[in-house]
């Protein structure tokens, strides 16, 4: 009925950690069983990347100084693991040095559009940041300013305004089945 002791030594540990492999073969079973990974849905910029009007003060000051917004956006995707001011700095430093700032804000799109499950639009990130530096700075503002961040206060502020309003609420009634 149970086994013995030296049948469940072979069995893999259970650790929680998803298998790396495309196939799992469950403790002694002949049949094994293709583990397939699930994407996250893919959904629309929220704006378009020439609507850069529709926010005229972080256009102007994206413009006039790419690196605050980028330092914006940087804190807010790491999670506040590096400030506004570290990225920004560190931005300016690569657009001073070299001049391809570019290739540095693009890995922060890719990373955000993996975060949220965005399309990689209109063309790789890369392209986007190349050619048009400023309107891909000022999408991605506006993109985590509709997804309820507080751009001018960073990362921590916007986590700790979250829990206070999350405490703060009551629960939301949701209108299903009634008698």
């Amino acid at each position: 009925m149970y086994p013995k002791a030296d049948e469940g030594a072979a069995q893999p540990l259970a650790t929680g950690i998803p298998i790396s492999g495309g196939y799992y073969q469950a403790g002694g079973a002949t049949a094994a069983f293709a583990v397939q990974a699930q994407a996250a849905p893919v959904a629309a910029w929220s704006t378009g990347l020439c609507d850069c009007f529709d926010d005229c003060s972080n256009c102007c000051v994206t413009c006039l100084c790419p690196c605050i917004t980028f330092g914006q956006i940087a804190e807010i995707i790491d999670r506040g693991s590096t400030s506004c001011g570290t990225s920004g700095a560190l931005y300016t430093l690569i657009m001073l040095l070299t001049g391809c700032q570019c290739v540095y804000s693009c890995f922060y799109r890719a990373k955000m559009r993996a975060q949220y499950g965005l399309q990689e639009s209109p063309c790789a990130d890369c392209c986007v940041h190349w050619c048009c530096q400023c309107c891909a700075l000022c999408q991605e503002y506006r993109e985590l300013k509709k997804r309820g961040f507080d751009m001018n206060i960073g990362w921590h502020a916007n986590m700790e305004r979250q829990g206070r309003t999350a405490a703060t609420m009551p629960p939301q009634m949701h209108r299903g089945m009634t008698r």
